[in-house]
This record gives structure tokens, sequence and C-alpha cells, in this order.
């Protein structure tokens, strides 16, 4: 029997990581799964609650680094993750994502001599100041398995020089996890409990450095959003580095009514205030996917995308992080100037089913 061993360390590798455990319980005789959770969301509500709403197995292993910067936290996770992969000895070792902990276990598992399989590989903002894009390409680099999802990934990956026996084009996890959990979705009485009204309020989530850790930037964001809150109720759950920002600049203070800072949610609560969304204003790189999927209008403040999929077929609206822009844009989709939008090729819940196969087929 093989073992496998998934790394998981932020709230987009729960989701990935949820659905790929699942097809492999179908291979019980072939290989066993186990999960490692590196701590690196260490947050209870960004972490505990997700992989319960996941239905998603205690992790086998949890590291516990916590935050720090990227250097500091990427060599946490690879010293204690040696000694996880030394006394285990896995035959493969899933990284998901773009994350910290992508980047430390791809460089120990490569170092050990012991074979990688990247989620959601391929995928380039051809933006280098951006750590996910960094962590990406190295990830791709040393990894056997390559499971893409969008056409745009294969091309980026082929052009790097990546042979095609590696690059296996599955669709999206994030659908399969999204699409496990609709029905719940639907159910949730979360826009109840907050007093909304199903798509007529924007959601809005930021995270990210250039958007949040600059004062000015924070500032003229929140100027923005309370400028909307004239026209619709705007919800904005926040991430603990955002939270942390804006109480450092005093900008958490005399906020109208119709702007609600929420604590971060869990998984279904969170969904399910995309899913009656009428917009969703974001600098996340999933929710571009989700909302596309799920046919709501998302504008992404940000320069460039890694998902141009979303651009192209669906529903994502690519402004910048030029703010009148922003706000112009979120005017007119509130005004009906929507975008049409499709559900990309292979983004049909099975992407995992494909995953699994291919793995206990190539480890035979």
């Amino acid at each position: 029997m093989k073992k496998l061993l998934s790394i998981v360390g932020a709230r987009p590798n729960f989701i990935k990581i949820a659905p790929i455990d699942k097809a492999l319980r179908k291979y019980r005789k072939e290989v066993s799964h186990q999960i490692c959770h590196t701590g690196q969301h260490f947050d209870d509500r960004m972490s505990r609650i997700f992989f319960e709403d996941l239905d998603m197995p205690k992790p086998h292993f949890y590291l516990g680094v916590g935050g720090g910067s990227h250097a500091e936290q990427t060599a946490r996770i690879m010293l204690e993750l040696e000694k996880v992969l030394a006394a285990g000895k896995p035959d493969l070792v899933i990284v998901p994502g773009d994350v910290n902990s992508t980047l430390a276990a791809a460089l120990v598992a490569s170092k050990m001599g012991i074979p990688i399989a990247h989620v959601e590989a391929g995928l380039r903002s051809f933006d280098k100041s951006m750590p996910e894009e960094i962590n990406r390409i190295v990830t791709d680099v040393v990894s056997e398995y390559l499971f893409v999802t969008e056409h745009s990934a294969m091309r980026n990956l082929r052009d790097e020089g990546v042979a095609d026996r590696k690059i296996h084009f599955v669709g999206n996890v994030m659908i399969d996890s999204l699409e496990a959990h609709y029905e719940a979705v639907e159910a949730s009485d979360i826009t109840q409990r907050m007093g909304l009204e199903k798509e007529n309020y924007i959601l809005a989530t930021f995270h990210r450095p250039t958007n949040v850790d600059d004062k000015q930037q924070l500032s003229a964001l929140m100027n923005t959003l309370k400028r909307l809150a004239k026209e619709r109720p705007v919800v904005f759950p926040l991430h603990p580095r955002t939270c942390i920002r804006l109480r450092d600049f005093g900008l958490d203070k005399r906020l109208p009514k119709n702007l609600h800072l929420t604590d971060p949610l869990g998984y279904i609560e969170f969904l399910s205030l995309m899913r009656y969304a009428e917009l969703v204003i974001t600098d996340s790189g999933g929710i571009q996917e989700e909302t596309t999927y799920m046919n709501v209008q998302c504008i992404t403040v940000r320069k460039n995308t890694e998902r141009p999929v979303t651009i192209d077929v669906g529903t994502n609206h690519l402004v910048g992080t030029d703010l009148e822009k922003v706000e112009k844009t979120a005017m007119d989709i509130l005004s009906g100037i929507t975008k049409p939008g499709r559900i990309p090729e292979l983004w049909d819940g099975k992407a995992a089913r494909r995953i699994a196969e291919v793995l206990v087929e190539g480890l035979g």
C-alpha cells in the first residue's frame, strides 16, 4: 500500500484537499491518505471551523508554526515537516495552491527524494512581486504530477518546458467542494440573520498587502466601501490581517450603519453570502473562481490575475487598484450593466476523482 500525505496550512488548502481526501477513500486497498496541517492559518476561525464545515478528518499531524515573516514561516514549516516526512516516509506528498505551506512542503519533499503532486499547478500572474507567484513557480519546477484547472495553466507549463506526461488537466477541486455543499449553502439562513435582502447587497473581502498594509490605500478602500454602502448594504468579513490594520490605522471607527464588518465566517456561511450577493468585490484568487461558477458578478481589485479563465469565460471584472475605476465599475453593475458568464470546462465537481485516478495509476 502506498502512503500519501497532503500538506495544508490555509483556508484555500482545506477546500482543495477535502474532496481529494474523499475521492481517495475509494482506493483504501491501494493507498492510505493522511493530512498534515502546518498551522499557517492559526486563528481558530480561519482553521478549525473550515475542517468542520468541509467534513474533513482531524489532521494526523499539526505543526503549529503560526505567523511571522515569509522567511520565518517557511523555515519553521520546513524544519518541522522534515521530521514528519523522515518518520512517516510517504510515497507521495500532495501540495495544493500557492501559500507558504505549499512552497515549504515542496522544497522539503524534493530534497528528500519524495515525489510531489501540485494541485492547481501552472497558474501565473506574471507578477513576481507577489509571494504567491514565487511559490507557484518553484513548486511546479519540483513536482512530478501537475494538476491544472484551466487551459492557460497548461500553456504556461509547456512554455516553461514541463514535459506533457507530468501535466494533467483535471478541472477545479474548489468547485468539487462547492458542489458537494451547495444544498447547505442554499439552505443557510445567514442572509436572514444579518437582515439582508438576497441579491441586494455587496460582499467585500480584502487581505493582500498591496490593499491593506498601506494606510493611504486602505483608507481609500474604506471610503469607497462607505460610498457604495449608500447604494447597497456592504458586508465585509475581516481577514485577521485586515482587522489588525484597520485597528492600527484607526479606520474601524465611525462607520455607516450599512457597512457591516464581521469576524471571519465559516465555509458554508461565507459561500451563502457569496451565492446571494448582487456583487462581490475582492482581491482573493479563489473567490474569482467561486463567483464565476455561481454566476455572481465579481470585481477583482488587483492589477493582474493568475486565473484568466474567470475573465475570459466567467463573471470576473479585473479593474486594477484604481479605486475610482472600482467604484465606477461597481455602480455600473448595480445599475444592471453586468457581464454574462458560463462555467469553464471540467468545472463539474469531478476533479478530485480524476486526481485520485491519476495518482493511484501512477503509483501503481
